[in-house]
């Protein structure tokens, strides 16, 4: 019975001129991402991958340089696109080193989209299909103008990954929505949490004046909360920063960090995955790029996303 009722849906589609739906495949996709193993913010989109490649039926491979050198990651796309892969996400954590490799994996056709890091303008210069991410720039301008709303003058932007232009772009968006030159304010922290948490002390014991911190993650912003508590300024700063974890909420809900920006990097690795699996068994794809922040995670709603903090936001 069961294969008469496949054997007539099979005729009534022929009839009708209708056409089945393509099967899954089980496409090879590849994200490249520029963090090095000890950034844990990036466990949130590596949920997110494979989720989606669970739901669309593919396998998607993570792939970073382990210390985070943009030279290693530029030699991580030659080899992903050797491969032939179905698609490759990629951030674009400097456009000099990784223009050519990128352009490469675009002109052998296969189709790229770029997430996090960058540009909608760079990515499209790459031939990229679109980016998924926040404009960085413009989130830490609307940082600093809420730093500016609560009287803050000069600040310290704990910079964890200065090789990183985009990092520059948030600190330097701060500074112009203050109206101050961002000059020394920002400091190349490192990422190792002790030095990070020395080098803030450091800076706020030579500069008594600093009315505001921004922190560009919790790489930097756990380590700064330290320091704050040590130097018995928490909750006396006017803190911000990027991104969230659970002790970044825990910090919010205390009054210590005013507010967190939320690029809602879960988006950035699971919509990434599903427009390559439908572009790759329907030829379809959207026809702008996705921007999945900023958001700003306040007291006022941060009981709505603390509970996937680090997980799925």
């Amino acid at each position: 019975m069961k294969k008469t009722l496949v054997a007539l849906a099979a005729a009534t589609m022929a009839l009708s001129g209708a056409v089945a739906p393509a099967m899954a495949e089980g496409e090879e996709f590849v994200l490249i991402s520029h963090a090095p193993d000890s950034d844990s913010w990036w466990n949130t989109i590596k949920n997110a991958i494979a989720l989606a490649g669970e739901q669309m039926d593919v396998n998607v491979e993570y792939r970073n340089p382990p210390t985070g050198d943009l030279a290693d990651m530029a030699r991580i796309v030659e080899q992903a696109a050797a491969s032939n892969p179905d698609g490759i996400i990629v951030t674009i954590a400097d456009f000099n080193v990784l223009e050519g490799p990128i352009s490469d994996a675009v002109d052998k056709g296969i189709p790229v989209i770029t997430i996090n890091s960058g540009t909608i303008e760079q990515s499209k210069q790459l031939g990229a299909l679109l980016h998924v991410g926040q404009p960085e720039y413009d989130a830490g301008f609307g940082a600093g103008e809420r730093a500016k709303a609560q009287g803050a003058t000069s600040f310290l932007c704990v910079n964890h990954y200065i090789t990183n232009p985009a990092s520059v772009e948030r600190c330097q968006g701060f500074a112009d929505a203050l109206g101050v030159e961002l000059g020394d304010q920002m400091i190349d922290a490192g990422t190792d949490p002790g030095e990070i948490q020395n080098k803030v002390s450091a800076y706020l014991s030579a500069n008594e004046d600093t009315d505001a911190i921004l922190t560009l993650g919790p790489t930097s912003a756990h380590p700064t909360l330290r320091a704050l508590d040590e130097s018995g300024l928490a909750g006396e700063m006017y803190f911000g920063t990027f991104d969230l974890s659970g002790e970044i909420a825990e910090a919010i809900k205390a009054g210590t960090i005013a507010f967190a920006i939320d690029q809602q990097p879960y988006l950035q690795g699971y919509l990434p995955v599903v427009i390559l699996t439908n572009l790759a068994r329907y030829g379809v794809v959207p026809g702008n790029s996705i921007n999945s922040g900023p958001g700003f995670v306040t007291k006022d709603n941060i009981a709505l996303v603390e509970q996937y903090a680090g997980e799925y936001r």
